[in-house]
C-alpha cells in the first residue's frame, strides 16, 4: 500500500514533506516516479493529465488536493469502487469572500475608472455605489457560496442566491431550479459565479444568461473557466450589454500572452488567486482520510460523482 502524487503546474514537494512528517512509515512517491505502480491505492492529484490514473490498477481513494474535483473526474475514467474527496476548509472559503468583497467595493468606488484616468492625466470625479443600494447575486450556495452569500447580506448588501435547491441563509433571498432562474438575474448589480462544474453548469455564463442580467451588471467568475463562454462575453461587453467582468478562473491557465481578456478594457484577470489552498491545513485532511481509508472506516468530504461536488 502506498501514496502518489500527481500533480501538473504545482509543486508537490511542499506536500511531499507535510505528509512524510506525519506518516514516515508509508511509501509516497511522486508520478513518474513510481517503482511500482500496482502498489498504489491512494492517490492525491491536482489536474493531473488525461487517463494518468489508468495506469495504477489498485487505487481506491483519489484525493482532490482543492475544493474542486472536475479537473479529475473530467480527464479520468473513474472506476465504480474508487471514491473521490475533496478539500474542504473554513479559510478557503473566507478567502473567497475577502477577494470578492475586495473586487465589488473597488468596482463601487470606481477603483478601476480612476486608474484609467491616472493613466492619461485626468482629473474627474466619479458618482459611486453604496453598498446598502447594491444587489449580489450568487450563483451556487454551497459550503463556500453559502458563507460568501451570509458575510455579503451581514454587512447590508442585498443578496439573492441561486441553487438546484432552496436553502435557508440568513437575509438572502433563495431561488432554486431553473423556472425561478431568469427572476435570480434580473435585479443583479454583480453576478458571482461560485456553482462546482457540471456538466448542467458548464457553459452557464453564456449569452442568454447575460442578456437576462440588467446592462449595468459585472460578472464575477471565480467558479471554473469552464462556466464561461469566452465569446459570448465580449460580445456582451462590446455592445454595452454588460458593464465589466472580473475574472479568475479561465479555460486554459496559464491565461496565453495572445487571449484578448489581457487587453480588454472592460476585464480585469487574476491569476487564479480567489483562494489558495494551504498545504499545512490541507495535507492534515489528507492525513487523516488516508489513516481512515487504512481503518476501513467512512472518509471526510466524499464527492457525489453522479451530482459532480
Amino acid at each position: 500500500m502506498s501514496i502518489v502524487l500527481i500533480f501538473e503546474n504545482k509543486d508537490p514537494n511542499p506536500w511531499v514533506n507535510a505528509l512524510k512528517t506525519k506518516l514516515p512509515n508509508t511509501k509516497i512517491e511522486v508520478y513518474p516516479d513510481v517503482k511500482n505502480t500496482n502498489d498504489v491505492d491512494f492517490a492525491i492529484c491536482w489536474k493531473p493529465k488525461k487517463d494518468v490514473l489508468s495506469r495504477f490498477s489498485n487505487i481506491k481513494v483519489i484525493q482532490s488536493v482543492g475544493a474542486s474535483i472536475e479537473h479529475i473526474t473530467s480527464t479520468q475514467t473513474i472506476k465504480e469502487n474508487t471514491q473521490i474527496t475533496r478539500i474542504v476548509d473554513e479559510q478557503l472559503s473566507n478567502d473567497m469572500w475577502e477577494f470578492l468583497l475586495s473586487t465589488v467595493l473597488s468596482e463601487l468606488k470606481n477603483s478601476r475608472s480612476y486608474l484609467e484616468n491616472q493613466q492619461q492625466i485626468i482629473w474627474q470625479q466619479q458618482a459611486y455605489e453604496t453598498i446598502n443600494n447594491t444587489t449580489i447575486s450568487i450563483l451556487g450556495l454551497g459550503q463556500i457560496g453559502g458563507f460568501v452569500a451570509e458575510k455579503f447580506a451581514q454587512i447590508g448588501f442585498n443578496v439573492n442566491g441561486w441553487s438546484n435547491s432552496e436553502k435557508q441563509i440568513l437575509n438572502v433571498k433563495s431561488y432554486h431550479g431553473e423556472e425561478q432562474f431568469d427572476a435570480f438575474l434580473n435585479q443583479t448589480d454583480f453576478l458571482i459565479n461560485l456553482l462546482p462544474l457540471t456538466k448542467k453548469t458548464k457553459g452557464i455564463l453564456n449569452k442568454n444568461t447575460f442578456k437576462k442580467l440588467p446592462k449595468t451588471a459585472s460578472v464575477i467568475n471565480v467558479g471554473r473557466g469552464e462556466h464561461l463562454i469566452e465569446d459570448d462575453l465580449i460580445q456582451m461587453l462590446d455592445a454595452g450589454e454588460l458593464s465589466s467582468a472580473f475574472l479568475d478562473v479561465f479555460i486554459n491557465e496559464p491565461l496565453p500572452k495572445t487571449h484578448p481578456f489581457w487587453m480588454h478594457r472592460k476585464v480585469q484577470i487574476t491569476p487564479h488567486v480567489a483562494s489558495l489552498t494551504n498545504v499545512e491545513t490541507a495535507a492534515e485532511q489528507v492525513i487523516e482520510n488516508y489513516k481512515l481509508f487504512l481503518n476501513n472506516k467512512t472518509l471526510n468530504n466524499v464527492v457525489s460523482l453522479t451530482k459532480g461536488y
